[in-house]
């Protein structure tokens, strides 16, 4: 097969990174990039490819099989919609909206023609994750009961300094970094119907929060706690132990999610299993079997592209759809919401 025509629109931090991803690949090439920045030219010229200051330039001149929307939020679900106009294939990166509302008018537009949309949120290819899933699906951890999870690392002070708007409401690590946790979580142990929090800018003292402690319930009944701060110098987050990304130094005595049921629990992601043999002697008096889960190193970047190419030639559905972007944006505001409130928050008619 002939490969694949894909543009990328962004010519930022992770727009370098998916064409750095595009260039290494077999299944496609690059051909055209998308940004009015004038700074782009020069990434464009190193490409060998030409460069659009909008989409609508693009589509007027070439149709690429799929576009790339690293583009900043605001500006994800117009990218988006300019390419279901034109029948173009689209992997948006994450949050697929800046809004609820811009959500679920994406979303009616998306499920109404079928678009090939697939929502960059990226860990949700990780061989992590896909291991975890797997290891839940077999049983062996029995009933899902509780989730343990944390994101707890420590941003410089050239982060703030950089972009002084992290410093206010709406730059926090709640709406900045969750949303990569609560897709995994979802994916993990399923549905999120009820929410608390409460947040703390105690040790910053900026008019945003610094640390969030969250509570969950999921669908199935399980119960869920989860430790967010951007100030905290621990190692307990999903960059500094999954190894997935070598720009962050990673410690293989830390976890940061533990997954517990009825039979057994699975540490993730050094995939360390306890469980009962037996079902019927189960008792803290009795000692666990224990094991690790194998897992192969894999870059989830890498392998969302592979599965972006999939989704343009229709040899597979989106894993990570529009309506799963747009369910873990309004979780992730329903913590900032239960956290100002200070009130339960039920997810379940959003």
């Amino acid at each position: 097969m002939n490969p694949l025509r894909i543009a990328v629109a962004g010519a930022g931090l992770i727009g370098r990174r998916h064409i750095e991803l595009i260039q290494a690949s077999n299944a496609c090439r690059l051909c055209a990039l998308v940004d009015p920045a004038p700074g782009a030219a020069e990434l464009a010229q190193a490409a060998g490819v030409p460069l659009y200051t909008s989409l609508q330039q693009l589509f007027a001149e070439q149709r690429p099989d799929g576009v790339i929307l690293a583009t900043p939020n605001h500006l994800h679900v117009e990218g988006a919609l300019a390419c279901v106009e034109q029948g173009v294939a689209a992997l948006i990166e994450k949050p697929v909206a800046h809004t609820q509302e811009q959500g679920k008018r994406l979303l009616a537009v998306a499920e109404q023609g079928d678009a090939r949309l697939l929502v960059g949120h990226h860990r949700a290819h990780s061989a992590i994750l896909a291991k975890a899933r797997e290891v839940i699906a077999e049983g062996l951890l029995g009933d899902l009961v509780a989730v343990m999870g944390s994101a707890l690392f420590y941003k410089p002070d050239d982060y703030f300094n950089a972009a002084p708007w992290r410093r206010q409401a709406g730059g926090g690590p709640v709406l900045i970094n969750l949303i990569h946790e609560i897709g995994n979580l979802r994916s993990l142990c399923g549905e999120i119907t009820a929410v608390q929090a409460q947040a703390s800018n105690a040790t910053r003292g900026f008019a945003v929060e610094d640390s969030v402690a969250i509570s969950l319930r999921f669908a199935s009944g399980a119960l869920g706690t989860f430790m967010l701060s951007d100030t905290a110098a621990c190692a307990r987050s999903w960059e500094q132990t999954a190894r997935e990304n070598l720009d962050y130094p990673s410690y293989d005595d830390e976890d940061c999610y533990v997954i517990a049921g009825t039979r057994g629990s699975l540490s993730i992601p050094t995939m360390r299993l306890k469980y009962y043999e037996q079902r019927e002697h189960r008792s803290w008096w009795k000692p666990f079997n224990t094991a690790i889960a194998p897992l192969e190193q894999a870059d989830p970047l890498q392998r969302q592209l592979t599965h972006f190419c999939q989704v343009i030639r229709g040899e597979a559905k989106p894993l990570v759809t529009v309506r799963d972007g747009l369910r873990n944006l309004q979780i992730v505001e329903a913590i900032s919401q239960a956290a100002h409130s200070g009130r339960l928050v039920d997810t379940t008619s959003l």
